[in-house]
């Protein structure tokens, strides 16, 4: 795993991390969408980064991936290749790395609200699961929102809000946060 110094992970305050989606020729069956990019994340330039975050351990869990992935020390690209291949994509609402998620302004979730739909439109994925429910109800005004699938498509796609798996996320754990993940994955028939 590698480490950094906390000056070191400042340096990465606010730098942009590239959105993981399959190439020409792949479907995109399942687009998930973090809030935005944690500094270790934006320094190593993997989603879902820090080794605190449950996020790859909960999709090996629920059988979305078949292979373990720590992407910690940064993806190698055997492992964006398995996540392609299975035809799962990731981006984020914002692309501006923090050092905490509410450190965004409303602002910024509504527009990365609009990026997302034009992100959406254009990979065209069968499904999409944005991971943290205050941050969906931000960025597209819906204060009443819940996590779980929504009735609604979201620019043709079937629409979950599932938990964000950040370590800060305490109440949540792998286990639940694997049977979350497992939902749209059934869906946009990666699982059984």
């Amino acid at each position: 795993m590698a480490g950094f110094t906390r000056a070191e992970l400042e340096s990465f305050r606010d730098a942009e991390v590239p959105d993981l989606l399959p190439g020409p020729g792949q479907d995109v069956r399942l687009l998930f969408v973090g809030i935005n990019p944690g500094l270790w994340t934006a320094a190593t330039q993997t989603h879902f980064a820090h080794p605190g975050n449950r996020f790859y351990p909960a999709l090996l869990r629920a059988g979305v991936i078949t292979r373990s992935v720590d992407p910690s020390a940064g993806m190698t690209d055997e492992d964006r290749e398995h996540l392609r291949g299975r035809g799962i994509g990731i981006t984020n609402l914002v692309r501006r790395a923090t050092a905490r998620a509410d450190e965004l302004t409303a602002t910024e979730l509504r527009e990365g609200g609009d990026r997302l739909r034009a992100t959406v439109r254009v990979a065209g994925p069968a499904v999409i699961a944005v991971a943290g429910i205050t941050a969906y109800r931000s960025a597209f005004g819906e204060r009443r929102a819940r996590v779980g699938e929504h009735p609604e498509p979201f620019e043709g796609a079937r629409l979950w809000v599932v938990p964000n798996p950040s370590g800060l996320n305490a109440h949540e754990t792998v286990a639940t946060l694997a049977a979350a993940y497992a939902e749209p994955a059934r869906a946009a028939g990666l699982i059984d």
